[in-house]
Protein backbone atom coordinates (compact mmCIF):
# COMPACT_ATOMS: atom_id res chain seq x y z
CA UNK A 1 0.00 0.00 0.00
CA UNK A 2 1.31 3.44 -0.95
CA UNK A 3 0.04 6.54 0.84
CA UNK A 4 -0.77 9.02 -1.92
CA UNK A 5 -1.27 11.90 0.49
CA UNK A 6 -0.94 14.70 -2.08
CA UNK A 7 -4.31 13.74 -3.55
CA UNK A 8 -6.09 14.03 -0.20
CA UNK A 9 -4.36 16.84 1.69
CA UNK A 10 -3.31 20.30 0.46
CA UNK A 11 0.43 20.86 0.56
CA UNK A 12 2.67 23.88 -0.01
CA UNK A 13 5.89 22.66 -1.62
CA UNK A 14 8.81 24.14 0.28
CA UNK A 15 11.55 21.56 -0.07
CA UNK A 16 13.73 19.93 -2.68
CA UNK A 17 12.38 16.41 -2.56
CA UNK A 18 13.23 13.63 -2.51
CA UNK A 19 16.05 14.25 -0.09
CA UNK A 20 19.14 12.35 -1.22
CA UNK A 21 20.36 9.09 0.20
CA UNK A 22 23.99 8.07 0.02
CA UNK A 23 26.32 5.48 1.56
CA UNK A 24 28.69 6.35 4.38
CA UNK A 25 31.58 4.04 3.44
CA UNK A 26 34.16 5.07 6.01
CA UNK A 27 31.67 4.97 8.89
CA UNK A 28 30.40 1.62 7.59
CA UNK A 29 33.92 0.20 7.54
CA UNK A 30 34.50 1.38 11.11
CA UNK A 31 31.26 -0.18 12.38
CA UNK A 32 30.99 -3.36 10.30
CA UNK A 33 27.47 -2.52 9.12
CA UNK A 34 26.41 -0.84 5.88
CA UNK A 35 25.24 2.65 6.82
CA UNK A 36 23.47 5.04 4.46
CA UNK A 37 22.24 8.54 5.30
CA UNK A 38 18.92 10.07 4.29
CA UNK A 39 19.70 13.77 4.13
CA UNK A 40 16.67 15.75 5.23
CA UNK A 41 19.18 18.19 6.73
CA UNK A 42 20.11 19.58 3.30
CA UNK A 43 16.92 19.33 1.26
CA UNK A 44 14.58 22.08 2.33
CA UNK A 45 16.24 25.04 0.69
CA UNK A 46 15.08 27.15 3.64
CA UNK A 47 17.56 28.46 6.22
CA UNK A 48 19.71 25.30 6.41
CA UNK A 49 16.70 23.02 6.39
CA UNK A 50 15.85 20.08 8.60
CA UNK A 51 13.00 17.68 9.21
CA UNK A 52 10.40 20.25 10.25
CA UNK A 53 10.11 21.70 6.73
CA UNK A 54 8.84 18.30 5.53
CA UNK A 55 6.05 18.56 8.15
CA UNK A 56 5.42 22.27 7.73
CA UNK A 57 4.52 21.92 4.06
CA UNK A 58 1.13 20.54 5.12
CA UNK A 59 0.60 23.06 7.92
CA UNK A 60 1.60 25.96 5.65
CA UNK A 61 -1.11 25.03 3.15
CA UNK A 62 -3.63 24.86 5.98
CA UNK A 63 -2.54 28.24 7.36
CA UNK A 64 -2.94 29.90 3.95
CA UNK A 65 -6.34 28.26 3.37
CA UNK A 66 -7.56 29.59 6.71
CA UNK A 67 -6.45 33.13 5.94
CA UNK A 68 -3.93 33.34 8.77
CA UNK A 69 -1.30 36.08 8.76
CA UNK A 70 1.00 35.03 11.62
CA UNK A 71 2.71 31.73 12.38
CA UNK A 72 3.09 31.17 16.12
CA UNK A 73 5.19 28.37 17.56
CA UNK A 74 7.27 27.31 20.54
CA UNK A 75 10.56 25.60 21.23
CA UNK A 76 13.81 25.77 23.11
CA UNK A 77 16.03 28.83 22.87
CA UNK A 78 18.06 26.93 20.27
CA UNK A 79 15.13 25.18 18.60
CA UNK A 80 15.66 23.83 15.07
CA UNK A 81 11.89 23.79 14.71
CA UNK A 82 11.31 27.46 15.45
CA UNK A 83 14.07 28.41 13.01
CA UNK A 84 12.23 26.48 10.30
CA UNK A 85 8.87 28.04 11.24
CA UNK A 86 10.54 31.46 10.84
CA UNK A 87 11.76 30.39 7.40
CA UNK A 88 8.33 29.21 6.30
CA UNK A 89 6.73 32.44 7.54
CA UNK A 90 9.26 34.43 5.54
CA UNK A 91 8.54 32.65 2.25
CA UNK A 92 4.78 32.83 2.83
CA UNK A 93 4.98 36.55 3.56
CA UNK A 94 3.57 36.08 7.07
CA UNK A 95 4.57 37.43 10.44
CA UNK A 96 6.11 35.05 12.93
CA UNK A 97 6.10 34.97 16.72
CA UNK A 98 8.26 32.37 18.43
CA UNK A 99 8.19 31.48 22.10
CA UNK A 100 11.75 30.46 22.96
CA UNK A 101 11.68 28.69 26.32
CA UNK A 102 14.63 27.52 28.39
CA UNK A 103 14.51 23.77 27.98
CA UNK A 104 18.28 23.40 28.28
CA UNK A 105 20.47 24.70 31.07
CA UNK A 106 23.57 25.26 28.97
CA UNK A 107 25.85 27.73 30.70
CA UNK A 108 27.09 30.06 27.99
CA UNK A 109 26.39 33.80 27.69
CA UNK A 110 25.97 33.57 23.91
CA UNK A 111 23.53 30.63 23.95
CA UNK A 112 20.56 32.91 23.20
CA UNK A 113 22.44 35.01 20.64
CA UNK A 114 23.95 32.61 18.08
CA UNK A 115 22.89 29.53 16.13
CA UNK A 116 19.22 28.93 15.43
CA UNK A 117 17.83 31.93 17.28
CA UNK A 118 20.12 34.28 15.38
CA UNK A 119 18.84 32.88 12.09
CA UNK A 120 15.21 33.21 13.20
CA UNK A 121 15.77 36.85 14.04
CA UNK A 122 17.50 37.46 10.70
CA UNK A 123 14.39 36.13 8.96
CA UNK A 124 12.20 38.64 10.78
CA UNK A 125 10.69 36.50 13.51
CA UNK A 126 9.80 38.03 16.85
CA UNK A 127 11.45 35.87 19.50
CA UNK A 128 9.90 35.90 22.98
CA UNK A 129 12.26 34.53 25.62
CA UNK A 130 10.08 33.27 28.45
CA UNK A 131 9.10 29.98 30.04
CA UNK A 132 11.14 26.93 30.94
CA UNK A 133 11.06 23.14 31.00
CA UNK A 134 10.67 20.69 28.11
CA UNK A 135 7.24 19.15 27.71
CA UNK A 136 5.02 17.97 24.88
CA UNK A 137 2.03 19.56 26.64
CA UNK A 138 0.54 22.86 25.47
CA UNK A 139 2.28 25.60 27.43
CA UNK A 140 0.78 28.79 28.88
CA UNK A 141 3.52 30.79 27.16
CA UNK A 142 2.32 29.45 23.81
CA UNK A 143 -1.32 30.26 24.52
CA UNK A 144 -0.31 33.74 25.66
CA UNK A 145 1.59 34.36 22.40
CA UNK A 146 -1.47 33.34 20.36
CA UNK A 147 -3.70 35.66 22.37
CA UNK A 148 -1.27 38.55 21.93
CA UNK A 149 -1.44 38.18 18.16
CA UNK A 150 -5.24 38.22 18.31
CA UNK A 151 -5.25 41.33 20.50
CA UNK A 152 -3.02 43.07 17.97
CA UNK A 153 -5.54 42.34 15.23
CA UNK A 154 -3.72 39.43 13.65
CA UNK A 155 -4.95 35.95 12.79
CA UNK A 156 -2.50 33.44 14.25
CA UNK A 157 -1.88 29.91 13.10
CA UNK A 158 -0.84 27.69 16.02
CA UNK A 159 2.07 25.33 15.39
CA UNK A 160 2.93 23.19 18.44
CA UNK A 161 6.47 22.22 19.40
CA UNK A 162 8.10 20.24 16.61
CA UNK A 163 4.98 20.70 14.44
CA UNK A 164 4.00 17.47 16.17
CA UNK A 165 0.78 17.47 18.19
CA UNK A 166 -1.25 18.84 15.29
CA UNK A 167 -3.85 16.99 13.18
CA UNK A 168 -1.54 17.20 10.15
CA UNK A 169 1.75 16.77 12.03
CA UNK A 170 2.38 13.16 10.99
CA UNK A 171 1.76 13.54 7.26
CA UNK A 172 5.27 14.61 6.26
CA UNK A 173 6.98 11.51 7.58
CA UNK A 174 4.21 9.16 6.53
CA UNK A 175 4.97 10.28 2.97
CA UNK A 176 8.71 10.05 3.71
CA UNK A 177 8.34 6.27 3.93
CA UNK A 178 7.14 6.05 0.31
CA UNK A 179 10.07 8.25 -0.71
CA UNK A 180 12.47 5.77 0.91
CA UNK A 181 10.92 2.82 -0.95
CA UNK A 182 11.27 4.60 -4.29
CA UNK A 183 14.95 5.26 -3.59
CA UNK A 184 15.50 1.67 -2.48
CA UNK A 185 14.15 0.48 -5.85
CA UNK A 186 16.41 2.90 -7.71
CA UNK A 187 19.50 1.62 -5.85
CA UNK A 188 18.45 -2.05 -5.70
CA UNK A 189 18.69 -2.18 -1.91
CA UNK A 190 16.52 -2.61 1.19
CA UNK A 191 17.10 -1.06 4.61
CA UNK A 192 16.27 -3.60 7.30
CA UNK A 193 16.89 -1.04 10.03
CA UNK A 194 16.05 2.67 10.14
CA UNK A 195 17.43 4.88 12.92
CA UNK A 196 15.98 8.29 13.73
CA UNK A 197 16.08 10.80 16.55
CA UNK A 198 12.72 11.19 18.29
CA UNK A 199 11.43 13.81 20.69
CA UNK A 200 8.10 15.61 20.19
CA UNK A 201 6.93 12.56 18.29
CA UNK A 202 5.62 13.28 14.80
CA UNK A 203 8.78 12.39 12.85
CA UNK A 204 8.87 8.85 14.18
CA UNK A 205 5.07 8.60 14.29
CA UNK A 206 4.77 9.46 10.61
CA UNK A 207 7.38 6.85 9.75
CA UNK A 208 5.53 4.24 11.84
CA UNK A 209 2.43 4.86 9.73
CA UNK A 210 4.22 5.12 6.39
CA UNK A 211 6.41 2.07 6.84
CA UNK A 212 3.49 0.25 8.45
CA UNK A 213 1.52 0.61 5.21
CA UNK A 214 4.20 -1.26 3.27
CA UNK A 215 4.46 -5.00 2.65
CA UNK A 216 8.08 -5.45 3.67
CA UNK A 217 8.69 -5.11 7.39
CA UNK A 218 11.72 -3.30 8.79
CA UNK A 219 12.86 -2.22 12.23
CA UNK A 220 12.37 1.48 12.94
CA UNK A 221 14.33 2.60 16.01
CA UNK A 222 13.61 5.96 17.58
CA UNK A 223 16.45 7.23 19.76
CA UNK A 224 14.92 9.31 22.53
CA UNK A 225 16.54 12.75 22.76
CA UNK A 226 14.25 14.22 25.41
CA UNK A 227 15.68 12.22 28.34
CA UNK A 228 12.08 11.24 29.03
CA UNK A 229 11.35 8.11 27.05
CA UNK A 230 7.89 7.64 28.57
CA UNK A 231 6.80 11.10 27.40
CA UNK A 232 8.33 10.53 23.99
CA UNK A 233 6.70 7.14 23.56
CA UNK A 234 3.31 8.53 24.58
CA UNK A 235 3.67 11.34 22.03
CA UNK A 236 4.73 8.99 19.22
CA UNK A 237 1.91 6.56 20.01
CA UNK A 238 -0.75 9.28 20.10
CA UNK A 239 0.36 10.90 16.84
CA UNK A 240 0.91 7.60 15.01
CA UNK A 241 -2.60 6.38 15.83
CA UNK A 242 -4.18 9.73 14.94
CA UNK A 243 -2.24 9.85 11.65
CA UNK A 244 -3.15 6.25 10.80
CA UNK A 245 -6.82 7.13 11.23
CA UNK A 246 -6.44 10.33 9.21
CA UNK A 247 -4.85 8.62 6.19
CA UNK A 248 -7.05 5.52 6.35
CA UNK A 249 -4.42 2.92 7.19
CA UNK A 250 -7.20 0.39 7.88
CA UNK A 251 -5.42 -1.33 10.72
CA UNK A 252 -4.36 -0.65 14.28
CA UNK A 253 -0.86 0.55 15.11
CA UNK A 254 0.65 -2.09 17.36
CA UNK A 255 2.69 -1.21 20.45
CA UNK A 256 5.64 -3.26 19.21
CA UNK A 257 5.93 -1.05 16.11
CA UNK A 258 6.89 1.89 18.32
CA UNK A 259 10.48 1.44 19.48
CA UNK A 260 11.84 4.27 21.64
CA UNK A 261 15.34 3.62 22.96
CA UNK A 262 16.13 5.66 26.11
CA UNK A 263 19.83 4.86 26.46
CA UNK A 264 21.43 7.64 24.43
CA UNK A 265 19.56 10.77 25.51
CA UNK A 266 22.36 12.10 27.69
CA UNK A 267 21.77 13.85 31.01
CA UNK A 268 18.81 15.95 29.83
CA UNK A 269 17.13 17.49 26.80
CA UNK A 270 19.70 19.52 24.88
CA UNK A 271 22.63 18.34 26.97
CA UNK A 272 25.16 16.04 25.29
CA UNK A 273 27.23 13.39 27.03
CA UNK A 274 30.63 12.01 26.01
CA UNK A 275 29.09 9.47 23.63
CA UNK A 276 27.17 12.21 21.82
CA UNK A 277 30.27 14.36 21.36
CA UNK A 278 32.31 11.34 20.24
CA UNK A 279 29.65 10.44 17.66
CA UNK A 280 29.60 14.00 16.30
CA UNK A 281 33.39 13.96 15.93
CA UNK A 282 33.36 10.54 14.30
CA UNK A 283 30.82 11.47 11.61
CA UNK A 284 32.58 14.76 10.95
CA UNK A 285 36.05 13.22 10.62
CA UNK A 286 35.06 10.12 8.67
CA UNK A 287 32.30 11.49 6.42
CA UNK A 288 32.30 15.31 6.73
CA UNK A 289 28.71 14.90 7.93
CA UNK A 290 27.84 17.45 10.60
CA UNK A 291 25.46 16.50 13.38
CA UNK A 292 24.34 18.36 16.49
CA UNK A 293 24.45 17.81 20.27
CA UNK A 294 20.67 18.03 20.79
CA UNK A 295 19.27 15.43 18.38
CA UNK A 296 21.43 13.93 15.64
CA UNK A 297 24.52 13.41 17.74
CA UNK A 298 22.42 11.34 20.13
CA UNK A 299 20.74 9.24 17.44
CA UNK A 300 24.12 8.67 15.80
CA UNK A 301 25.60 7.66 19.16
CA UNK A 302 22.82 5.11 19.43
CA UNK A 303 23.52 3.70 15.97
CA UNK A 304 27.25 3.46 16.71
CA UNK A 305 26.72 1.73 20.07
CA UNK A 306 24.20 -0.76 18.67
CA UNK A 307 26.46 -1.62 15.74
CA UNK A 308 29.45 -2.15 18.03
CA UNK A 309 27.45 -4.31 20.47
CA UNK A 310 25.90 -6.47 17.75
CA UNK A 311 22.34 -5.26 18.40
CA UNK A 312 22.52 -4.18 14.79
CA UNK A 313 24.14 -7.32 13.34
CA UNK A 314 27.24 -7.34 11.17
CA UNK A 315 26.39 -6.90 7.53
CA UNK A 316 23.04 -5.24 8.20
CA UNK A 317 22.01 -2.34 5.98
CA UNK A 318 21.01 0.67 8.07
CA UNK A 319 19.39 3.95 7.05
CA UNK A 320 20.39 6.81 9.31
CA UNK A 321 17.82 9.60 8.98
CA UNK A 322 19.61 12.93 9.29
CA UNK A 323 17.02 15.43 10.51
CA UNK A 324 19.24 18.53 10.56
CA UNK A 325 20.45 20.68 13.42
CA UNK A 326 23.99 21.67 12.47
CA UNK A 327 23.25 25.45 12.78
CA UNK A 328 23.16 24.97 16.55
CA UNK A 329 26.79 23.85 16.76
CA UNK A 330 28.12 27.36 17.41
CA UNK A 331 25.96 27.58 20.55
CA UNK A 332 27.73 24.46 21.87
CA UNK A 333 31.28 25.49 21.04
CA UNK A 334 32.45 24.73 24.60
CA UNK A 335 31.64 21.06 24.14
CA UNK A 336 34.30 20.71 21.45
CA UNK A 337 37.22 22.48 23.07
Amino acid sequence: MSLDLDKEFPRRRLGFWPSPIHPLPRLSQALGVEVWAKRDDISSGLAFGGNKVRKLEWLAADAVAKGCDTLVSIGNVQSNHTRQVAAVAAVLGMRCRLVQEEWTRWDDPVYDKVGNILLSRLMGAETVLEGAGYSTAIKETFEHALEEVRREGGKPYAIPAGASDHPLGGLGYAQFADEVVTQEREHGIFFDTVVTATCTGSTQAGMVVGFGAQQKRRRLIGIDTAANAAMTRAAVSKIARATAALVGLNREIRDEEIIVDPRFAGPDYGLPDEATIAAIRMAARLEAMLTDPVYEGKSLAGLIAMARSGEIPKGARVLYVHLGGAPVLSAYHKAFV
